[in-house]
């Protein structure tokens, strides 16, 4: 059972291994939402997520003969890094079963704490079939990502510490993949003041929590499909769905496009990196039914590669109206490009990039394809640029298109 006992040891127990993640108000999300907002970023947890919590307080539980066996987990990445930290503190071997999908860089920050790291089917479900195979196999001792009480409870030292900082918190919005976060942070806040509402937060793509709760019992989706990796689980632990049901208020549920634009929202208003799952309390922030309410929004983790922040940076930038791209039709004939060029340069929008298409049509006298990506300073500034092409009679159309 989940007590207040074991909370409190569990939040003696991990501050061996954390730092210190105090809350920070955001006058932004704040103003956004119409709420006191505050974040709680575990992103910078020296793993560059919370996983570190439920799995040394984990560990710190086992016997020594448990220890000796050597540990293994499977995890999508967050859990890996906690799992391999922990156990390079405490002399052990580990074995880590990560899905074919996980970031790079958290497979190489795995096996820089000396795991070793084993890649292994599509998503998290496959790659914990995987590590009981092999768990069964060498005699290994499992380590739970989400499903388990004690990993439970060792996340709920979070609470613990918002509730030090914000005693007088109303509202937690915890991201949900298979529920451990939210176990330990739902149970501990309720046993500190039943009357806080705790939002469970999932994405749209991988929304086994919410589908749980609908049924009335565990429910594995037949598929998952989201950005947000850390989350992207099809089924919630079972030890676990019983606190998420007493303890939960809501489920949230958000788009991936809606992770992209909170992810330029957290770069721009607070210079910082948070992955996908850690972005989806954050996102969730819209879809808030209340106002005037001390919120804290739990950021997860910050372990993004670059490749996938400069995918979602660009199509961030194409979600604002940053950038995007035109098409016009103009006679194959001199001088209309620079026609074209003085009509955007008046309306100070900043050309980045040129197609020109000869092939569009088979009478280039009458039209080839100019293409047009432009970076502006947001909306309005589009539509004017829109309008002086069209007044100058290009018939302009947006096309969506990557850089």
């Amino acid at each position: 059972m989940l007590t207040l006992d074991k909370f409190e040891e569990a939040s003696e127990k991990v501050k061996e291994v954390t730092q210190n993640t105090s809350l920070m108000y955001s006058p932004y999300f704040s103003e956004l939402s119409g709420n006191k907002v505050y974040l709680k970023p575990e992103n910078m947890q020296f793993t560059g997520a919370y996983k570190v919590r439920g799995a040394y307080y984990k560990i710190s539980t086992l016997t020594e003969e448990e220890r000796a066996k050597g540990l293994i987990t499977a995890s999508a990445g967050n859990h890996a890094q906690g799992v391999a930290y922990a156990a390079k503190c405490y002399g052990v071997k580990a074995v880590i079963v990560m899905p074919t999908s996980t970031p790079l860089i958290k497979v190489n920050r795995t096996k820089s704490y000396g795991a070793e790291v084993v890649l292994y089917g599509d998503v998290y479900d496959d790659a914990a079939a995987k590590a009981a195979e092999l768990a069964a196999e060498h005699g290994y001792t499992f380590i739970h990502p989400f499903d388990d009480e004690a990993v439970a409870t060792g996340q709920g030292s979070i609470a613990m510490e918002i509730f030090k900082e914000l005693p007088l918190v109303e509202y937690i919005l915890v991201p949900v993949g298979g529920g451990g976060l939210a176990t330990g942070v739902s149970t501990l806040a309720k046993m500190l003041n039943p009357k806080i509402k705790v939002i469970a937060v999932e994405p749209a793509g991988a929304s086994c929590l919410k589908a749980s709760l609908e049924n009335g019992k565990v429910t594995t989706l037949p598929s998952v499909n989201t950005i947000a990796d850390g989350t992207a689980v099809k089924t919630p632990g079972s030890k676990v769905f019983p606190y998420l049901q007493k303890n939960i208020d809501q489920v949230i549920t958000v788009e991936d496009d809606e992770l992209i634009v909170a992810f330029l929202d957290m770069v721009e208003n607070h210079k910082m990196i948070v992955e996908n799952s850690g972005l989806l309390t954050v996102a969730a922030l819209k879809h808030l039914d209340c106002k005037d309410k001390r919120v804290v929004s739990i950021l997860s983790g910050g372990n993004m590669d670059i490749i996938t922040m400069s995918s979602v940076v660009q199509q961030g930038l194409i979600f604002r109206d940053r950038i995007f791209t035109v098409s016009v039709l103009l006679p194959d004939k001199p001088g209309e490009l620079v026609k074209v060029s003085e009509v955007i340069a008046k309306e100070q929008g900043n050309v980045i990039k040129l197609e020109h298409n000869q092939f569009v049509t088979t009478n280039r006298n009458a039209a080839v394809e100019l293409r047009i990506t432009l970076e502006t300073f947001g909306t309005d500034h589009k539509n004017k640029i829109m309008d002086a092409l069209e007044k100058s009679g290009y018939r302009p159309k947006v096309v969506r298109t990557l850089l």
